[in-house]
């Protein structure tokens, strides 16, 4: 009898540790990401389209219902109102049965929601969701859903890349990324399509790592002609992300741009900002770096009274959707303020359209990957990449 209790004590420690083990596997290849998916709202409209549940973030559980059409959230002084249920939480927690989705402002959304009464009585909220399943919302978003599955798999692996490095360096933030292009556009379950998802699901878990280890897997729209050295935009200098030369992207509807900036609406930007500016006279190209983008630029008013700006700076107070790249040539004309451009995004890492355009030439996605990122290697989701 004796024997037998220690048999069966030692099989349920070690069954013990295999669930443990199973457990750790599973949150290893499947983490949650925290995607700030609207911010500063005065109020959200919310559909719960299937059996729903509302927590504290400690689990302590609210409200639970079977289905909510709509109604709305709104801050209030003693925490957060609920429809008409005034919850005295600053923070809850959403979830939802399994397959059904959480509408947020008319956007479907997997995974769990935290609503959020900010100290400023706005409304902030925060998707977790599945590293795989969030990629899912974000492919057809960064690339055509129409184009080859070989392109479409490479914007998988670079996008899992760079989301799970972000989620790395965000650890200790209230989110993880933005849903916008300052992170990776992200709209939910709303933006899937077959195409996208199949990709997700054929790449399953793989990252592209640099010396064993994860890195910002950045990537662009269109280079039209040569990725840009990462250290000429931010405190990043690795070998993968020095640059490439790109002869794929020439079909690209974004090769070649032109923009026509009102002079009034730049002045008064670049007083907004700080700069003292005058009617403006002049701009001029001061440097360019070794990829053709621009620099730094200098503008005169007619006072000759210059201000000297980096090319990346004057993009941001233009508007990165308005100007394109810093891949520019500006003049004056007739007091208009032209700007012929090349390429869109800011160039570094992996060329969307030049991924294309490789996929059409027969080339895989680890090749297109490996092209744009030299030096690396593509690897799964493990304790050395988180």
């Amino acid at each position: 009898m004796k024997k037998m209790l220690i048999f069966i004590l030692i099989a349920s420690v070690s069954l013990l540790m295999m669930v443990e083990e199973c457990e750790s596997i599973e949150k290893e290849i499947k983490p949650v990401l925290r995607i700030c998916i609207l911010d500063n709202k005065d109020s959200i409209t919310l559909a719960l389209k299937g059996a729903y549940r509302v927590y504290t973030v400690t689990q302590d559980k609210l409200l639970t219902g079977g289905y909510i059409l709509h109604t709305q959230v709104n801050p209030s002084d003693q925490g957060i109102m609920f429809g008409a249920r005034g919850l005295k939480f600053t923070r809850i927690r959403l979830k939802v049965a399994e397959g059904a989705f959480i509408h947020i402002d008319g956007r479907a959304f997997r995974g769990e929601v935290d609503i959020i009464r900010k100290d400023n009585m706005k409304i902030m909220a925060i998707n977790r969701v599945t590293l795989e399943e969030y990629l899912y919302g974000v492919l057809y978003n960064e690339v055509s859903h129409r184009w080859p599955i070989e392109a479409i798999k490479a914007q998988a692996i670079a996008a899992r890349t760079f989301a799970l490095y972000q989620a790395r360096q965000n650890k200790l933030q209230d989110y993880d990324m933005t849903n916008d292009i300052y992170s990776q556009v992200y709209s939910g379950a709303t933006s899937e399509r077959w195409s996208t998802t199949r990709a997700v699901k054929l790449t399953a878990s793989k990252i592209l790592t640099y010396q064993g280890d994860i890195f910002p897997a950045y990537y662009h729209a269109t280079c039209a002609g040569r990725t840009e050295d990462a250290s000429n935009l931010w405190a990043v200098d690795l070998a993968p992300l020095k640059g490439v030369e790109c002869q794929f992207c020439k079909e690209s509807p974004h090769y070649k741009w032109t923009k026509n900036i009102p002079p009034a609406g730049l002045e008064k930007k670049l007083n907004d900002s700080g700069y003292k500016v005058g009617k403006i006279k002049s701009i001029s190209v001061l440097a360019k770096n070794k990829s053709g983008r621009v620099d730094k630029i200098e503008i005169k008013d007619e006072a000759d009274i210059s201000s000297i700006l980096t090319a990346k700076d004057f993009r941001q107070l233009i508007g990165p959707n308005d100007m394109r790249s810093t891949a520019f040539t500006p003049s004056v004309n007739n007091g208009s303020l032209i700007m012929d451009g090349v390429g869109w995004g800011h160039g570094v890492g992996m060329c969307q359209w030049g991924a294309k355009g490789m996929a059409e030439h027969g080339k895989k996605y680890d090749e297109i990957l490996k092209y744009y990122y030299p030096g690396t290697e593509i690897s799964t989701i493990d304790k050395k990449s988180k």
